[in-house]
């Protein structure tokens, strides 16, 4: 558990978490509460340096913010600081021995943001992808842990996969609000595929082409979501059901996305509580009832 010192900044996290991701959080709720206190930390760090990039008067005033930020995680890594966000986040990553690569790696994916408002290539996307989000599950990884400690490097594959499924998933949804900050993340080369031009997307042109360039990232989210989820089973069972919420959760708002014939423009597409709910108890009800099925036809043998 956290030191009891700690405590009034792990709240912290926990508030700016639900206040910053609704989804991320209501996934934690179903962790053990060391584990959700961790999962906040995490989130905390990501968020707070994604904002200083999203948030920046200029880019030059976002790099020199970031190189500050880089600056003083390295330093902190072998003394005490004082800021409240690196505090939780570095008593996390201590606690469950973090690998040090993660969260620079993270600040390189904001680098990647205020240097590149396109991508030319999903290559160049999928790279942005693990950085920004896969990143992020590799560290749950290792605050949940595994059944078996020998699955930690057969997991990283799948914990990435997962991360680029969900970050496609934030990429589709925030269309028309990256637009408004000069933002494309859909690879050009796919807008040449669909023959949908970058002015379109700049008018925000609902067309055809539009729809099946958007059905065609769809259905690449969803290979990531199908082969990242066969690997949470070897998490360890405290922490894999909230890990399955999350990712259903976020499969859902990809749903929503492509149900709603792909209306990104104007709104912000988003999953009601109700529903998350209902995700989560379906998620909860399936191994109950494919378990008494197997009882069922065992006895009828």
């Amino acid at each position: 558990m956290p030191a009891s010192s700690l405590a009034p900044l792990y709240q912290q996290a926990a508030e700016a978490t639900a206040q910053g991701s609704k989804s991320f959080y209501f996934a934690t709720r179903f962790f053990p509460a060391d584990l959700a206190s961790a999962a906040h930390a995490v989130y905390w760090f990501c968020r707070y340096t994604d904002d200083l990039v999203d948030e920046c008067a200029t880019v030059e005033d976002g790099r020199r913010q970031l190189e500050a930020w880089a600056s003083l995680l390295a330093h902190a890594e072998n003394h005490t600081v004082d800021h409240c966000v690196l505090s939780v986040f570095l008593d996390t990553v201590r606690r469950y021995q973090i690998p040090r690569e993660y969260p620079f790696e993270l600040i390189e994916g904001m680098r990647m943001d205020l240097n590149q408002t396109r991508y030319e290539t999903f290559e160049d996307l999928r790279l942005f992808c693990y950085r920004v989000a896969s990143v992020v599950g590799l560290m749950m990884c290792w605050v949940i842990g595994f059944e078996n400690p020998s699955d930690r490097e057969k997991a990283a594959p799948y914990a990435i996969d997962l991360g680029i499924g969900m970050q496609l998933t934030n990429i589709m949804r925030d269309i028309g609000e990256d637009l408004g900050r000069n933002r494309i993340y859909l690879p050009l080369e796919d807008l040449g595929r669909f023959n949908y031009r970058e002015e379109d997307l700049r008018a925000r042109r609902h067309t055809a082409a539009f729809e099946e360039l958007m059905h065609f990232q769809v259905a690449r989210a969803r290979s990531y979501y199908e082969r990242g989820n066969a690997g949470i089973p070897l998490l360890h069972r405290r922490g894999r059901f909230a890990v399955k919420v999350a990712s259903d959760v976020y499969r859902e708002i990809l749903n929503a996305v492509e149900s709603s014939n792909f209306d990104v423009f104007e709104k912000r597409t988003v999953v009601p509580a109700s529903r998350k709910y209902w995700l989560t108890a379906r998620s909860f009800a399936l191994p109950i009832a494919r378990h008494s099925a197997q009882r069922l036809a065992f006895w009828r043998h």
